[in-house]
């Protein structure tokens, strides 16, 4: 039997009537790409306005009882020249005034924004000559606002067996009261990844406006080379520093029954992309690292006691401050008689000079130091894990260019080499270690 494609394409994708005629070419370009998710309109330009966030807009001004037409006009201009310009025939402003009369009535914020994506879809379908399938119709949540996979797969497989071509509305589906629930910023993703799973689909493309992951940031590193396979491990590294061009719960349905993403650019068809994959490729063994990223503004709280490692309920002391003050924490590195807690500097908001004078009275430190203005750097690789001397000649290349690392942690499963820098330093650091291993 043939398999399947999906083919999920966001919002820069579906911009405008010219990006609609790039998706028509790539999804006739290959007929197995049968299933079509779409995200709402994005920015044409840098001065333009997303349509999501034009219907948040929308939405406050509902809340706090000021006129809306005006903001809900442009959104309709949009749509009506979409389809002026594709010369369909699609009756765009029976639904436009449709979504303008519910919004008098008292509507939920999760329907009026999921309208960006479903018109979207309407118009697609009708362009592509493809079946409309309505996302609340065979996406469902549960009553703790989860994916409910199992309703959701049982539904889903039947009504996509009815369905050969269809366009789905990404970013929704229904919550168990039957109204409209959205996804997170992003979600269309997910729902790209859990029709791809639904419909065993071969591979799931995700088209965006970049062709793939690169190997280090390009605003920091000239050119970095283009990373053509990754791990679902290595991209969750990397996506946590940073380094993010698909929604992060997009993974996991996809994951779990082995189907790969291939991340492409609508913009540059041709370009093969990214393929992400569960397992190891054979042909990247003499590749040691696959990525690097980071992120700036961190504050270290580093505490030493001696004989730590004997006293029962230390760290968990220090933890249970954390908590108490509604903080999360990235990291831990500890040796025998000392521990130090990363905090995103977000997460701190006023409350450091509170932790360090809890941590002092209740678990009594012999030294207790906070250090600023720090960044983290992760480089990534599977194969770091069994090539000797990968520390050293990270180290090194931070030396020679006379960076100070001021903190290190390595995950157990060493296929990551987390450092922590100055912020004044991150970018030279990013260059160093790009340099020592890939230039």
């Amino acid at each position: 039997m043939e398999k399947i494609k999906v083919a999920k394409f966001g919002g820069t994708s579906v911009a405008d009537a010219n990006q609609f005629r790039k998706v028509k070419a790539i999804v006739e370009a290959d007929k197995r790409r049968r299933y079509v998710v779409v995200s709402a309109p994005g920015k044409r330009h840098g001065e333009d306005n997303k349509i999501t966030d034009l219907l948040y807009l929308c939405h406050a001004h509902i809340k706090y009882s000021v006129p809306f037409d005006q903001v809900f006009d442009i959104i309709c201009d949009r749509y009506v020249q979409i389809v002026k310009e594709l010369d369909i025939d699609l009756d765009i402003k029976f639904y436009l005034e449709e979504i303008r009369s519910n919004m008098t009535k008292n509507i939920s914020i999760d329907y009026l924004v999921s309208r960006g994506e479903y018109l979207n879809a309407l118009i697609m379908a009708k362009f592509l000559n493809y079946d409309f399938i309505d996302a609340k119709e065979v996406i469902y949540f549960d009553n703790n606002g989860a994916v409910d996979i199992k309703r959701t797969e049982e539904v889903m497989s039947k009504v996509l067996a009815n369905h050969d071509y269809a366009v789905i509305p990404g970013f929704y589906g229904s919550s168990p009261d039957g109204k409209i629930k959205i996804f997170s910023r992003g979600g269309s993703d997910i729902t790209g990844a859990l029709i791809a799973r639904v419909s065993d689909a071969d591979i799931y493309e995700n088209w965006t406006d970049v062709s793939g992951f690169l190997m280090a940031d390009p605003r920091i590193v000239d050119n970095p080379k283009p990373i053509e396979r990754i791990t679902y491990r290595e991209l969750r590294e990397l996506s946590y520093m940073g380094a993010s061009v698909l929604h992060e719960d997009a993974i996991f349905p996809v994951r779990d029954v082995g189907i790969p993403i291939n991340i492409r650019n609508t913009n540059d068809s041709d370009n093969p992309g990214t393929i992400i994959t569960s397992e190891v490729s054979k042909d990247s063994s003499n590749k040691i690292i696959t990525g690097i990223a980071g992120k700036k503004d961190f504050t270290v709280i580093s505490i030493y006691k001696n004989h730590m490692n004997s006293e029962i309920g230390f760290v968990r002391k220090i933890l249970s401050i954390m908590e108490m003050n509604d903080i999360t924490f990235e990291h831990i590195p500890s040796g025998i008689d000392s521990v130090s807690i990363v905090i995103s500097d977000s997460q701190l908001d006023g409350k450091l000079n509170i932790i360090t004078d809890e941590i002092n009275k209740k678990c009594h430190p012999d030294s207790l130091n906070v250090y600023t203005n720090m960044a983290l750097i992760a480089t990534v690789g599977n194969n770091m894990a069994y090539t000797p001397g990968i520390s050293a000649k990270l180290f090194t290349a931070l030396g020679n260019e006379g960076i100070n690392i001021r903190m290190i942690d390595q995950g157990s499963s060493e296929i990551n080499i987390i450092v922590g820098v100055e912020d004044k330093d991150f970018k030279n650091a990013i260059k160093a270690i790009y340099n020592a291993f890939v230039v």
